[in-house]
């Protein structure tokens, strides 16, 4: 049986890193002091999509928007009806955040086909903005990688 016409066998479909490539080179990402600069001026929303027991562990990027990814599209959505408050519109510039920046680049590609042209997410994630000294509270862990 033959792949259908336009699709791709196993063989011809890009590997995570040839994928995160592809997605990356769509948009700018933008790194942790740029991010908390854009956040503080009020020119972008930060949204922090790593499951509880990360954020439980390493704490919580003050003023984050905590969206869980499986959530993050219906949430962020300016049309959809489970939409929250801060989704006001497609200009909306949203910087996602994930533990280390991967997760995070398939979920700003995700927020483009939605039509968030200004999505991106943080180069390095959560642990470049903690390496970076910048803010974060709670968080009782060590901090090491498992």
């Amino acid at each position: 049986m033959s792949a259908p016409s336009g699709s791709r066998t196993a063989e011809q479909a890009p590997g995570i890193d040839e994928l995160l490539e592809r997605v990356r080179a769509g948009y700018e990402r933008i790194g942790a002091r740029e991010a908390h600069d854009a956040v503080r001026a009020g020119g972008a929303l930060l949204v922090d999509i790593r499951y509880a027991a990360l954020r439980e562990r390493d704490g919580l990027i003050p003023g984050a928007l905590v969206v869980e990814r499986n959530e993050l599209e219906w949430r962020l959505d300016p049309k959809g009806s489970h939409r929250l408050p801060e989704a006001t519109g497609h200009d909306l510039r949203v910087v996602v955040v994930c533990d280390e920046g991967y997760a995070s680049s398939l979920a700003a590609e995700s927020l483009h086909r939605l039509g968030l042209r200004r999505a991106t997410d943080l180069v390095g994630g959560f642990q470049a903005w903690r390496a970076a000294g910048l803010p974060v509270t709670g968080g009782h862990g060590d901090g090491s990688r498992r």
